[in-house]
């Protein structure tokens, strides 16, 4: 499967188990900050899918999900969790990728 198209599953499913973590919490806009960890989550897919292949891909799906998750983590002040989420989910999908992507 191309790169780009698994970087968009991959950014599916991990903006989608993102947001599912997030229902059980009680926030002002509940709607709003769903689907800002959806989108979030689902752009570190994303971005992994087109970066060139043939790098290290955990390491270059790490950074890149720490990057993505960074405003994030200082606009609600919650850096554990948001960045620590970010970046193994951002080095599982650049994993995937570097594996399973073509």
């Amino acid at each position: 499967m191309p790169t780009f198209h698994l970087g968009i599953i991959c950014g599916l499913v991990f903006g989608a188990l993102a947001a599912a973590s997030m229902l059980p919490m009680q926030f002002p806009d509940k709607r709003r900050a769903l689907l800002a960890a959806f989108f979030s989550r689902f752009a570190i897919g994303i971005c992994i899918g087109l970066v060139a292949p043939g790098r290290l891909g955990w390491g270059t799906g790490a950074v890149i999900g720490l990057l993505i998750s960074l405003p994030d983590a200082i606009i609600t002040k919650a850096y554990a969790p948001i960045l620590g989420i970010g970046t193994v989910g951002g080095a599982v999908i650049g994993w995937i990728l570097s594996r399973f992507g073509t």
